[in-house]
Protein backbone atom coordinates (compact mmCIF):
# COMPACT_ATOMS: atom_id res chain seq x y z
CA UNK A 1 0.00 0.00 0.00
CA UNK A 2 1.36 3.35 -0.71
CA UNK A 3 2.39 5.30 2.64
CA UNK A 4 0.84 8.79 1.27
CA UNK A 5 -3.12 7.17 0.89
CA UNK A 6 -1.95 4.96 3.77
CA UNK A 7 -1.51 8.26 6.20
CA UNK A 8 -4.75 9.95 4.86
CA UNK A 9 -7.04 7.07 5.86
CA UNK A 10 -5.89 6.77 9.02
CA UNK A 11 -5.96 10.32 9.60
CA UNK A 12 -9.71 10.26 8.45
CA UNK A 13 -9.87 7.49 10.45
CA UNK A 14 -8.39 9.02 13.56
CA UNK A 15 -10.46 11.93 13.45
CA UNK A 16 -13.87 10.27 12.82
CA UNK A 17 -12.74 7.66 16.10
CA UNK A 18 -12.11 11.27 18.31
CA UNK A 19 -15.59 12.58 17.08
CA UNK A 20 -17.49 9.70 17.84
CA UNK A 21 -15.74 9.39 20.93
CA UNK A 22 -13.98 6.08 20.34
CA UNK A 23 -10.72 6.99 20.78
CA UNK A 24 -9.24 10.11 23.40
CA UNK A 25 -7.36 13.13 21.44
CA UNK A 26 -4.39 12.23 23.67
CA UNK A 27 -4.19 8.93 22.08
CA UNK A 28 -4.98 10.14 18.28
CA UNK A 29 -2.05 12.92 18.83
CA UNK A 30 0.26 10.15 20.11
CA UNK A 31 -0.80 7.77 17.43
CA UNK A 32 0.13 10.37 14.70
CA UNK A 33 3.54 11.33 16.86
CA UNK A 34 4.67 7.91 16.51
CA UNK A 35 4.98 7.76 12.93
CA UNK A 36 7.75 8.55 10.83
CA UNK A 37 8.07 11.79 8.72
CA UNK A 38 6.99 11.54 5.10
CA UNK A 39 9.81 11.30 2.82
CA UNK A 40 9.59 13.72 0.11
CA UNK A 41 7.49 13.30 -2.49
CA UNK A 42 7.84 14.35 -6.43
CA UNK A 43 6.39 17.63 -6.76
CA UNK A 44 5.64 20.35 -9.48
CA UNK A 45 9.26 21.68 -9.52
CA UNK A 46 11.39 18.19 -9.42
CA UNK A 47 8.84 16.87 -12.51
CA UNK A 48 10.09 20.06 -14.23
CA UNK A 49 13.56 19.94 -13.66
CA UNK A 50 13.51 15.74 -14.59
CA UNK A 51 11.96 17.20 -17.79
CA UNK A 52 14.86 20.14 -18.48
CA UNK A 53 17.45 17.28 -17.31
CA UNK A 54 16.58 14.90 -19.62
CA UNK A 55 15.82 17.49 -22.74
CA UNK A 56 19.74 18.44 -21.49
CA UNK A 57 20.74 15.23 -22.22
CA UNK A 58 19.44 14.97 -25.23
CA UNK A 59 20.75 18.27 -26.74
CA UNK A 60 24.12 16.94 -25.56
CA UNK A 61 23.63 13.79 -27.16
CA UNK A 62 22.24 14.91 -30.31
CA UNK A 63 24.96 17.54 -31.11
CA UNK A 64 27.63 14.44 -30.08
CA UNK A 65 26.02 12.83 -32.57
CA UNK A 66 25.63 15.50 -35.27
CA UNK A 67 29.78 15.75 -35.29
CA UNK A 68 30.68 11.80 -33.85
CA UNK A 69 32.45 11.46 -37.23
CA UNK A 70 34.48 14.86 -37.19
CA UNK A 71 35.47 13.68 -33.43
CA UNK A 72 38.67 11.36 -32.76
CA UNK A 73 38.38 8.54 -31.28
CA UNK A 74 40.28 9.17 -28.17
CA UNK A 75 38.04 12.78 -27.78
CA UNK A 76 34.71 10.15 -28.51
CA UNK A 77 36.24 7.79 -25.41
CA UNK A 78 37.00 11.04 -22.99
CA UNK A 79 33.46 12.13 -23.84
CA UNK A 80 31.55 9.04 -22.79
CA UNK A 81 34.26 9.04 -19.81
CA UNK A 82 33.48 12.63 -19.17
CA UNK A 83 29.17 12.36 -19.28
CA UNK A 84 29.44 9.32 -16.78
CA UNK A 85 31.50 10.91 -14.00
CA UNK A 86 29.45 14.33 -14.60
CA UNK A 87 26.16 12.13 -14.38
CA UNK A 88 27.27 10.47 -11.24
CA UNK A 89 29.13 13.51 -9.52
CA UNK A 90 25.78 15.18 -9.89
CA UNK A 91 23.21 12.30 -8.85
CA UNK A 92 25.92 12.60 -5.54
CA UNK A 93 25.50 16.37 -5.09
CA UNK A 94 21.96 15.84 -5.56
CA UNK A 95 21.98 12.63 -2.56
CA UNK A 96 23.44 15.06 -0.21
CA UNK A 97 21.12 17.81 -0.15
CA UNK A 98 18.04 15.16 -0.08
CA UNK A 99 16.67 15.52 -3.47
CA UNK A 100 16.40 11.52 -3.60
CA UNK A 101 14.12 10.96 -7.05
CA UNK A 102 16.90 13.32 -8.74
CA UNK A 103 20.19 11.19 -7.72
CA UNK A 104 18.27 8.48 -8.51
CA UNK A 105 17.84 9.72 -11.79
CA UNK A 106 21.02 10.56 -12.17
CA UNK A 107 22.19 7.12 -11.63
CA UNK A 108 19.86 5.81 -14.05
CA UNK A 109 21.24 7.86 -17.28
CA UNK A 110 24.97 6.93 -16.10
CA UNK A 111 23.89 3.53 -16.54
CA UNK A 112 22.26 3.96 -19.49
CA UNK A 113 25.38 6.61 -20.78
CA UNK A 114 27.72 2.99 -19.59
CA UNK A 115 25.64 0.95 -22.27
CA UNK A 116 25.80 3.68 -24.85
CA UNK A 117 29.78 3.85 -24.20
CA UNK A 118 30.07 -0.44 -24.90
CA UNK A 119 27.88 -0.08 -28.20
CA UNK A 120 30.32 2.99 -29.45
CA UNK A 121 33.38 1.70 -28.10
CA UNK A 122 32.97 -1.64 -29.77
CA UNK A 123 31.92 0.06 -32.81
CA UNK A 124 34.82 2.49 -33.10
CA UNK A 125 37.85 -0.23 -32.79
CA UNK A 126 35.55 -3.17 -34.68
CA UNK A 127 35.52 -5.35 -31.64
CA UNK A 128 33.86 -8.58 -32.55
CA UNK A 129 30.22 -8.57 -33.01
CA UNK A 130 28.81 -10.48 -29.65
CA UNK A 131 25.68 -8.28 -28.86
CA UNK A 132 24.27 -10.54 -26.51
CA UNK A 133 27.57 -10.05 -24.14
CA UNK A 134 27.70 -6.65 -24.60
CA UNK A 135 24.48 -6.86 -23.18
CA UNK A 136 25.74 -8.92 -20.37
CA UNK A 137 28.34 -6.56 -19.57
CA UNK A 138 25.87 -3.21 -19.32
CA UNK A 139 24.16 -5.43 -16.85
CA UNK A 140 27.19 -6.04 -15.18
CA UNK A 141 27.66 -2.15 -14.90
CA UNK A 142 24.35 -1.24 -14.26
CA UNK A 143 23.89 -3.86 -11.24
CA UNK A 144 27.01 -2.22 -10.05
CA UNK A 145 25.68 1.02 -10.10
CA UNK A 146 22.27 -0.12 -8.72
CA UNK A 147 24.27 -1.80 -5.90
CA UNK A 148 26.55 1.26 -4.75
CA UNK A 149 23.98 4.18 -5.44
CA UNK A 150 20.88 2.30 -4.42
CA UNK A 151 19.09 3.09 -7.82
CA UNK A 152 16.21 2.09 -8.76
CA UNK A 153 16.08 3.26 -12.19
CA UNK A 154 19.73 1.58 -12.50
CA UNK A 155 18.45 -1.47 -11.35
CA UNK A 156 15.48 -1.46 -13.88
CA UNK A 157 18.04 -0.30 -16.59
CA UNK A 158 20.65 -3.70 -15.40
CA UNK A 159 17.04 -5.84 -15.52
CA UNK A 160 16.45 -4.61 -19.07
CA UNK A 161 19.90 -4.97 -20.67
CA UNK A 162 19.68 -9.18 -18.86
CA UNK A 163 16.56 -9.76 -20.55
CA UNK A 164 17.72 -8.72 -23.78
CA UNK A 165 21.02 -10.72 -23.10
CA UNK A 166 19.17 -14.02 -21.75
CA UNK A 167 16.70 -13.58 -24.94
CA UNK A 168 19.27 -13.29 -27.42
CA UNK A 169 21.20 -16.68 -25.63
CA UNK A 170 18.07 -18.79 -25.69
CA UNK A 171 17.41 -17.95 -29.24
CA UNK A 172 21.34 -18.69 -29.77
CA UNK A 173 20.76 -21.70 -28.81
CA UNK A 174 16.91 -23.10 -28.63
CA UNK A 175 18.23 -26.61 -27.05
CA UNK A 176 20.02 -25.21 -24.07
CA UNK A 177 18.30 -24.14 -20.82
CA UNK A 178 19.63 -20.71 -20.34
CA UNK A 179 20.47 -20.74 -16.30
CA UNK A 180 23.24 -18.49 -16.09
CA UNK A 181 19.85 -15.58 -16.18
CA UNK A 182 18.77 -17.16 -12.98
CA UNK A 183 21.92 -16.37 -11.08
CA UNK A 184 21.76 -12.87 -12.28
CA UNK A 185 17.91 -12.65 -11.37
CA UNK A 186 18.70 -13.81 -8.16
CA UNK A 187 21.22 -10.81 -7.99
CA UNK A 188 18.68 -8.56 -8.60
CA UNK A 189 16.41 -10.27 -6.02
CA UNK A 190 19.13 -10.36 -3.65
CA UNK A 191 18.85 -6.41 -3.76
CA UNK A 192 15.60 -5.97 -3.47
CA UNK A 193 15.56 -7.70 -0.65
CA UNK A 194 18.00 -5.67 1.15
CA UNK A 195 16.24 -2.33 0.19
CA UNK A 196 13.26 -3.60 1.20
CA UNK A 197 11.60 -1.12 -1.78
CA UNK A 198 8.73 -2.15 -3.51
CA UNK A 199 9.44 -0.96 -6.76
CA UNK A 200 12.31 -2.88 -6.74
CA UNK A 201 10.35 -5.86 -6.34
CA UNK A 202 8.07 -5.29 -9.07
CA UNK A 203 10.93 -4.89 -10.90
CA UNK A 204 12.27 -7.84 -10.61
CA UNK A 205 9.05 -9.92 -10.57
CA UNK A 206 8.56 -8.61 -14.50
CA UNK A 207 12.11 -9.16 -14.77
CA UNK A 208 11.40 -13.02 -14.67
CA UNK A 209 8.66 -13.31 -17.30
CA UNK A 210 10.99 -12.50 -20.54
CA UNK A 211 13.36 -15.43 -19.60
CA UNK A 212 10.30 -17.96 -19.37
CA UNK A 213 8.41 -16.65 -22.29
CA UNK A 214 11.19 -16.98 -24.43
CA UNK A 215 11.97 -20.02 -22.59
CA UNK A 216 8.98 -21.60 -23.90
CA UNK A 217 9.17 -20.26 -27.00
CA UNK A 218 12.32 -21.32 -28.20
CA UNK A 219 12.58 -24.98 -26.82
CA UNK A 220 11.74 -27.41 -29.69
CA UNK A 221 10.70 -30.59 -27.85
CA UNK A 222 8.16 -33.33 -29.13
CA UNK A 223 5.19 -30.72 -29.57
CA UNK A 224 5.62 -28.89 -26.03
CA UNK A 225 2.84 -26.43 -26.40
CA UNK A 226 4.79 -23.01 -24.48
CA UNK A 227 1.56 -22.71 -22.41
CA UNK A 228 2.60 -25.89 -20.71
CA UNK A 229 6.32 -24.43 -20.00
CA UNK A 230 4.59 -20.93 -18.94
CA UNK A 231 2.51 -22.98 -16.32
CA UNK A 232 5.62 -24.90 -14.77
CA UNK A 233 6.73 -21.51 -14.67
CA UNK A 234 3.67 -19.41 -13.23
CA UNK A 235 3.11 -22.18 -10.18
CA UNK A 236 6.53 -21.81 -9.36
CA UNK A 237 6.80 -17.93 -9.42
CA UNK A 238 3.23 -17.76 -6.94
CA UNK A 239 4.47 -20.91 -5.16
CA UNK A 240 7.92 -19.22 -3.95
CA UNK A 241 6.22 -15.94 -3.67
CA UNK A 242 3.46 -16.85 -1.02
CA UNK A 243 6.61 -19.04 0.67
CA UNK A 244 9.17 -15.68 0.93
CA UNK A 245 5.72 -14.12 1.96
CA UNK A 246 5.29 -16.21 4.94
CA UNK A 247 8.34 -15.63 6.52
CA UNK A 248 8.79 -13.20 9.71
CA UNK A 249 11.07 -11.13 7.88
CA UNK A 250 8.82 -8.20 6.48
CA UNK A 251 11.66 -7.75 3.69
CA UNK A 252 10.25 -11.12 2.85
CA UNK A 253 6.87 -10.23 2.92
CA UNK A 254 7.45 -7.49 0.87
CA UNK A 255 9.06 -9.00 -1.64
CA UNK A 256 7.10 -12.23 -1.17
CA UNK A 257 3.87 -10.31 -1.76
CA UNK A 258 4.97 -9.15 -5.03
CA UNK A 259 6.08 -11.91 -6.70
CA UNK A 260 2.63 -13.82 -5.46
CA UNK A 261 0.95 -11.16 -7.49
CA UNK A 262 2.61 -11.61 -10.45
CA UNK A 263 2.36 -15.23 -10.38
CA UNK A 264 -1.17 -15.28 -9.52
CA UNK A 265 -1.60 -12.95 -12.67
CA UNK A 266 0.48 -15.20 -15.19
CA UNK A 267 -1.19 -18.58 -13.41
CA UNK A 268 -4.54 -16.80 -15.17
CA UNK A 269 -2.81 -16.22 -18.24
CA UNK A 270 -1.50 -19.29 -18.62
CA UNK A 271 -4.72 -20.80 -17.90
CA UNK A 272 -6.21 -19.05 -21.09
CA UNK A 273 -3.15 -19.58 -22.80
CA UNK A 274 -4.23 -23.27 -22.81
CA UNK A 275 -7.12 -23.19 -23.58
CA UNK A 276 -6.93 -20.58 -27.30
CA UNK A 277 -3.47 -22.26 -27.91
CA UNK A 278 -4.03 -25.66 -27.80
CA UNK A 279 -7.82 -25.82 -28.85
CA UNK A 280 -6.18 -24.22 -32.25
CA UNK A 281 -7.69 -21.29 -31.83
CA UNK A 282 -3.92 -19.87 -32.29
CA UNK A 283 -1.74 -22.63 -33.40
CA UNK A 284 1.58 -22.41 -31.98
CA UNK A 285 2.76 -26.41 -32.34
CA UNK A 286 1.86 -28.44 -35.42
CA UNK A 287 1.96 -31.05 -32.61
CA UNK A 288 -0.91 -31.05 -30.09
CA UNK A 289 1.42 -33.91 -27.78
CA UNK A 290 1.53 -32.62 -24.43
CA UNK A 291 4.98 -33.45 -23.45
CA UNK A 292 7.06 -31.43 -20.87
CA UNK A 293 10.73 -31.46 -20.27
CA UNK A 294 11.58 -32.64 -16.79
CA UNK A 295 12.92 -29.18 -15.38
CA UNK A 296 9.85 -27.74 -16.29
CA UNK A 297 7.81 -30.60 -14.71
CA UNK A 298 10.02 -30.18 -11.17
CA UNK A 299 9.63 -26.05 -11.37
CA UNK A 300 5.79 -26.75 -11.40
CA UNK A 301 5.69 -29.59 -8.74
CA UNK A 302 7.84 -26.91 -6.38
CA UNK A 303 5.84 -24.34 -6.64
CA UNK A 304 2.66 -26.92 -5.91
CA UNK A 305 4.67 -27.72 -2.39
CA UNK A 306 5.96 -24.10 -1.43
CA UNK A 307 2.37 -22.55 -1.64
CA UNK A 308 1.68 -25.80 0.66
CA UNK A 309 4.74 -24.80 2.68
CA UNK A 310 3.29 -21.24 3.02
CA UNK A 311 0.31 -22.28 4.11
CA UNK A 312 1.79 -24.58 6.83
CA UNK A 313 3.41 -21.46 8.03
CA UNK A 314 0.50 -18.55 7.86
CA UNK A 315 -2.61 -21.07 8.87
CA UNK A 316 -4.28 -19.21 6.05
CA UNK A 317 -7.13 -21.26 3.99
CA UNK A 318 -6.64 -19.11 0.94
CA UNK A 319 -3.07 -20.57 0.70
CA UNK A 320 -4.64 -23.86 0.25
CA UNK A 321 -7.02 -22.94 -2.15
CA UNK A 322 -4.06 -20.93 -3.85
CA UNK A 323 -2.36 -24.68 -3.84
CA UNK A 324 -5.08 -26.10 -5.87
CA UNK A 325 -5.22 -23.91 -7.93
CA UNK A 326 -1.88 -23.98 -9.21
CA UNK A 327 -2.45 -28.05 -9.03
CA UNK A 328 -5.43 -28.04 -11.29
CA UNK A 329 -3.81 -25.74 -14.11
CA UNK A 330 -1.04 -28.11 -14.11
CA UNK A 331 -3.01 -31.45 -14.16
CA UNK A 332 -4.70 -29.73 -17.56
CA UNK A 333 -2.01 -30.51 -19.70
CA UNK A 334 -1.70 -33.81 -19.07
CA UNK A 335 -5.74 -34.12 -19.45
CA UNK A 336 -5.57 -32.72 -23.00
CA UNK A 337 -6.26 -35.68 -25.64
CA UNK A 338 -3.26 -36.55 -27.66
CA UNK A 339 -5.68 -37.17 -30.49
CA UNK A 340 -7.82 -34.35 -32.39
CA UNK A 341 -11.25 -36.16 -31.91
CA UNK A 342 -13.48 -35.72 -29.03
CA UNK A 343 -13.71 -32.53 -26.94
CA UNK A 344 -11.73 -31.74 -23.70
CA UNK A 345 -14.30 -31.16 -21.14
CA UNK A 346 -12.64 -32.69 -18.50
CA UNK A 347 -9.41 -30.34 -19.18
CA UNK A 348 -11.85 -26.90 -19.45
CA UNK A 349 -13.34 -27.96 -16.08
CA UNK A 350 -10.18 -28.29 -14.49
CA UNK A 351 -9.31 -25.03 -15.70
CA UNK A 352 -12.64 -23.16 -14.13
CA UNK A 353 -12.14 -25.06 -11.49
CA UNK A 354 -8.95 -23.66 -10.74
CA UNK A 355 -9.81 -20.15 -11.45
CA UNK A 356 -12.50 -20.30 -9.27
CA UNK A 357 -10.13 -21.58 -6.72
CA UNK A 358 -7.73 -18.77 -7.22
CA UNK A 359 -10.99 -16.41 -6.85
CA UNK A 360 -11.76 -17.86 -3.64
CA UNK A 361 -8.30 -18.01 -2.27
CA UNK A 362 -7.82 -14.34 -2.76
CA UNK A 363 -11.70 -13.70 -0.60
CA UNK A 364 -10.13 -15.40 1.97
CA UNK A 365 -6.49 -14.07 2.56
CA UNK A 366 -8.21 -10.97 1.36
CA UNK A 367 -5.48 -9.95 -1.37
CA UNK A 368 -7.53 -8.12 -4.25
CA UNK A 369 -4.93 -8.56 -6.71
CA UNK A 370 -5.53 -12.45 -6.61
CA UNK A 371 -9.29 -12.16 -6.46
CA UNK A 372 -8.94 -9.84 -9.82
CA UNK A 373 -6.53 -12.23 -11.39
CA UNK A 374 -8.61 -14.93 -10.76
CA UNK A 375 -11.47 -13.08 -12.01
CA UNK A 376 -9.44 -12.50 -15.46
CA UNK A 377 -8.55 -16.03 -15.68
CA UNK A 378 -12.46 -17.18 -15.57
CA UNK A 379 -13.46 -14.73 -18.16
CA UNK A 380 -10.38 -15.47 -20.69
CA UNK A 381 -11.12 -19.27 -19.95
CA UNK A 382 -14.73 -19.18 -20.74
CA UNK A 383 -13.73 -17.12 -23.91
CA UNK A 384 -11.35 -19.71 -25.23
CA UNK A 385 -14.33 -22.55 -24.36
CA UNK A 386 -17.20 -20.29 -26.22
CA UNK A 387 -14.93 -19.73 -29.65
CA UNK A 388 -12.79 -22.36 -29.76
CA UNK A 389 -12.75 -23.77 -33.55
CA UNK A 390 -12.86 -27.55 -32.82
CA UNK A 391 -16.61 -29.10 -31.70
CA UNK A 392 -20.24 -27.74 -32.00
CA UNK A 393 -21.10 -24.12 -30.11
CA UNK A 394 -24.29 -25.81 -28.99
CA UNK A 395 -22.31 -28.46 -27.22
CA UNK A 396 -20.22 -25.96 -25.23
CA UNK A 397 -22.84 -24.01 -24.71
CA UNK A 398 -24.23 -26.52 -22.91
CA UNK A 399 -20.82 -27.59 -21.50
CA UNK A 400 -21.15 -23.72 -19.79
CA UNK A 401 -24.85 -23.81 -18.70
CA UNK A 402 -24.27 -27.49 -16.97
CA UNK A 403 -20.83 -25.00 -15.35
CA UNK A 404 -22.41 -22.48 -14.56
CA UNK A 405 -25.46 -24.37 -12.57
CA UNK A 406 -22.87 -26.32 -10.92
CA UNK A 407 -21.31 -23.24 -9.71
CA UNK A 408 -24.38 -21.75 -8.16
CA UNK A 409 -25.46 -24.98 -6.28
CA UNK A 410 -22.19 -25.06 -4.30
CA UNK A 411 -22.61 -20.93 -3.36
CA UNK A 412 -26.10 -22.17 -2.60
CA UNK A 413 -24.19 -25.04 -0.26
CA UNK A 414 -21.44 -22.63 0.74
CA UNK A 415 -23.84 -19.76 1.98
CA UNK A 416 -25.90 -22.17 4.28
CA UNK A 417 -23.01 -23.89 5.53
CA UNK A 418 -20.77 -20.57 6.79
CA UNK A 419 -21.97 -19.16 9.49
CA UNK A 420 -24.32 -16.00 9.09
CA UNK A 421 -21.54 -13.47 10.15
CA UNK A 422 -18.91 -14.92 7.71
CA UNK A 423 -21.78 -14.62 4.72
Amino acid sequence: MFEKSYRDRLNADLARWEADGVIAPAAAASIRNALPQLAPGINIAVVVGIVGGLLIAAAFLAFVAAHWTEIARLARFAILLAGMVATYALGAWFAASGRNVLADLCASVGAIIFGAGIALVGQMYHLGEDFAGGMLLWSIGAFAAAFLTASRGALAVGLVAASIWTCMRTYDAPDVLHLPFVAVWLIAAGLAFAWNSRVAAHLVAVAVLPWWIATSLRFEFDGSQPSFVLANGAALLFGAGLAIAAMPSPRAMRLGSVLSIYGAFALAAVAALEVTTVDDIFRVRSSTMSGQPLWAILCGVAGVILTLVSATLTRRPGDILSACAIALVLLAAPLWPVSTAGEPWLAYAVLLCAMLCLVVSGVLDDVRPRIVAGWLGIAGVIAGITWAVKGSLLGRSAFLAAAGIVAVVFATALNRALPRAER
